[in-house]
């Protein structure tokens, strides 16, 4: 693919405040990021590309972050603007670099992604599924998987990253007006709430035990587990190294079950990596295990048995599965997006605080799954489709 020779790369602070400028006076701007994960903690922000609507030669633009004696200020300035649109596609990933290296979420902001399982394409739809579908084009796919902290960026790297925010803006309109013709805009708005609140993107070494999946539901297991977690996990961000050249989650489950008191008892271990073994992460390890031994009862963190005694009724569970999928197609709406297996398992055992029975979900799902749990619907079939039937 030759690259285009009207891209321009901006590498000055000045250079930046002025295309921020002139997007300011457009309704929206699309945005996505480069980044690099694999050896650190954090995000390590590579590229960013900005669009605005129009066709002329500077409204896409690629900024360059590695530049020297750039500040990224004036974009923050920018995704604060309350006047404009900031519009990514699946922005998780980029909104916690923004968050976390400037205090700062797109606002407002839409995801094409979220969008476009309302507007029903499916589940987790890719930029590349969204760019043929709507955009007509083709994305060339070569250099995902470069480099992207390297430079100078060559120019195949520059046309692919210039490529996911100038097909964006056809993306953006389509589903922008899809969702106007349905009157959806609050449903992706209310899906937007977690991508926009700064919690999401802050883990506190006091809770990361809570993402580590045990067999057991022992307190005083549990307790070191806890003390574990928090120490990869602050040790972690303050060296800015992924958690899991630590040491992986099995290596933790080992070490809370083994409960290794000095160095020579650590060394037995079979699952933990050799760096670990020795130095801090060897003296943290220790003191962790310690500190959960010696954890009083009262303090032992405290399981989620909210589902242990959920009594599932298995035939209800599949009707919901059933409704749930006659649902999905006639809203045009991916599944996923309604509900979970999990969720539908919680309704038939008389869960009633759940996601898929509030809000836009329960208008479209939520309320029929009760209608049936209710017994006031049932459900037939014709051909290939699925008819609720009044009781």
């Amino acid at each position: 693919m030759l690259p285009d020779p009207r891209m321009i790369t901006i590498t000055s602070t000045d250079a930046l405040a002025e295309f921020c400028a002139r997007a300011a006076q457009h309704d929206y701007v699309t945005v996505d990021t480069e980044f690099l994960r694999e050896r650190t903690y954090y995000a390590k922000l590579c590229l960013v590309q900005l669009a605005y609507s129009g066709d002329g030669k500077d409204d896409a633009v690629l900024v360059d972050p590695l530049a020297s004696g750039l500040s990224l200020d004036p974009m923050y300035d920018l995704f604060r603007d309350p006047s404009v649109v900031k519009v990514f596609h699946a922005a998780r990933q980029d909104l916690e670099i923004f968050a976390i290296e400037a205090d700062v979420i797109p606002t407002p902001l839409f995801d094409t992604q979220v969008a476009a399982m309302v507007c029903g394409f499916g589940d987790q739809a890719g930029y590349e599924t969204l760019v043929r579908k709507i955009a007509k084009a083709s994305v060339d796919k070569s250099s995902r998987f470069t480099d992207w902290s390297r430079r100078p960026l060559s120019d195949a790297q520059k046309t692919y990253a210039i490529g996911d925010v100038t097909h964006l803006r056809d993306i953006y309109e389509f589903l922008a007006a899809e969702l106007d013709r349905t009157d959806r805009r609050d449903w992706v708005e209310e899906e937007l709430a977690v991508l926009t609140d700064f919690g999401t993107y802050r883990i506190n070494p006091e809770d990361a035990w809570k993402r580590v999946k045990t067999r057991t539901n022992s307190g005083k297991f549990l307790a070191i587990v806890r003390e574990l977690a928090r120490f990869r996990e602050a040790h972690a961000q303050a060296r800015n190294v992924p958690r899991n050249r630590i040491y992986k989650d099995d290596a933790m489950l080992e070490l809370a079950s083994t409960k290794p008191s000095n160095e020579t008892e650590l060394s037995r271990s079979r699952l933990l990596l050799r760096e670990a073994r020795r130095g801090d992460i060897a003296q943290g390890i220790l003191a962790a295990v310690k500190a959960g031994i010696e954890t009083p009862r009262e303090d032992w963190p405290e399981p989620d048995r909210s589902r242990e005694n959920l009594q599932v009724n298995p035939a209800l569970a599949d009707l919901l599965r059933v409704l749930l999928k006659a649902k999905s197609e006639q809203a045009g709406v991916a599944q996923k997006l309604l509900a979970n297996v999990a969720e539908l398992d919680a309704i038939s055992a008389g869960e009633r605080e759940l996601p898929s029975l509030k809000g836009w979900r329960g208008k479209v799902f939520g309320k029929d799954a009760l209608r049936l749990c209710e017994g006031e619907i049932a459900l037939t079939a014709k051909g290939s489709a699925v008819r609720i039937v009044e009781l």
